[in-house]
């Protein structure tokens, strides 16, 4: 762990905007690290501030047993990969890649034969063979990815920064590419940290998960920890996935509006008080068979459902007008026939519920 990234009580502060605060938490080398978390969560400062880019107005960055306050983004040995790629229009894949290289501060490469050889390696691994002397603008948006990626790669940095490196591609390819990016990191041993606001993506592809929440980190596990077990009601929400009552414990059940649910164990404590239950863990039944010993439900009026190939969402509408939903695998069980506006018991194990007190 000494030789890898340590992050201490970082802060960043746009004038009355936190961007950071606080931000403590250490990464081990060669490892896949996703960073999710919305839309001015501090994902993205977060990768400058590492880079170099940006100067954090408190705390320290230390890499490899080094710190880095102060020191130039360029003299860091770290790569960063841009959401946009941030590539040359007018020069080649190869001369997009090579430029690195040749125009590095320390150590470039101006050899014809060595440069070609690193390029040309570079090329290979990133599945970019043939291309080498298209134009960008010849490229497929994948391919540019690519290029962007080969182009970080080439300098053979200890630390790769990828700032949602697959938010502009389709969506079947940015599936491919999930698993060519982790088995290139792979190959290479070195870490990279993957800042992501796709749940989805988040999970797929970190060996372990960060999720931010206002600049805070509130929650750094494994993937299958962080799904099965979100440590606050805002990483539930982030993970969208989770149906959450807000509400409050009463005599060892939590009380929602007007239902009361078992909570099945013991409530972790946060600042909010929250009854948190997966989708896919619903069950839809009839009316008349409520919740069994060990179970906890809430009757609620179907509304719509929403057939997605795999799976399909169903849509009901409880007392208030709360929104709840159910994710049905139909792998697991065949659709349900629902009658609109009519009444469910909706019925899960409490067990199964990660509640907060």
């Amino acid at each position: 762990m000494a030789d890898g990234l340590r992050l201490e009580g970082l802060s960043k502060h746009y004038g009355d905007n936190i961007a950071l605060a606080d931000v403590s938490l250490s990464v081990p080398d060669d490892t896949y690290i996703s960073v999710l978390g919305p839309s001015g969560s501090g994902k993205t400062v977060l990768l400058r501030v590492i880079a170099g880019f940006e100067q954090p107005d408190g705390g320290t960055v230390q890499f490899g047993g080094e710190r880095l306050d102060g020191v130039p983004a360029h003299r860091r040995g770290i790569g960063f990969a841009f959401q946009n790629f941030a590539l040359f229009p007018h020069l080649s894949v190869r001369d997009n890649i090579a430029f690195g290289l040749m125009y590095r501060e320390r150590d470039p490469v101006i050899g014809q034969r060595a440069l070609r050889t690193k390029v040309e390696d570079i090329i290979e691994l990133v599945g970019l063979t043939g291309l080498a002397d298209r134009g960008v603008h010849q490229i497929s948006g994948g391919q540019r990815q690519r290029v962007a990626l080969a182009r970080t790669l080439v300098t053979e940095p200890r630390l790769v920064l990828l700032d949602e490196p697959l938010g502009a591609l389709d969506a079947n390819l940015r599936g491919r590419m999930r698993g060519e990016l982790r088995a290139i990191r792979q190959r290479l041993g070195v870490t990279f940290l993957h800042v992501t606001g796709s749940e989805s993506e988040a999970l797929a592809m970190g060996d372990r998960v960060i999720v931010l929440d206002r600049g805070r980190v509130g929650q750094f596990d494994s993937p299958d920890t962080v799904y099965n077990q979100p440590a606050s009601p805002s990483v539930a929400r982030f993970l969208n996935c989770y149906n959450i009552f807000a509400g409050r414990l009463e005599g060892g059940r939590f009380v929602a509006g007007q239902a009361a649910f078992a909570t099945g164990g013991t409530p972790r404590a946060a600042a909010e008080s929250a009854y948190c239950i997966r989708q896919d863990l619903i069950q839809i039944r009839s009316s008349e068979s409520p919740p069994r010993d060990g179970e906890a439900g809430i009757l609620a009026s179907f509304v719509t459902s929403e057939y997605s190939g795999a799976s399909v969402q169903y849509f009901f509408e409880a007392d208030g007008g709360r929104g709840v939903e159910v994710e049905a695998h139909l792998g697991h069980r065949r659709p349900e026939e629902l009658m609109p506006r009519q009444p469910y018991n909706l019925v899960w194990n409490a067990e199964q519920a990660v509640v907060f007190g």
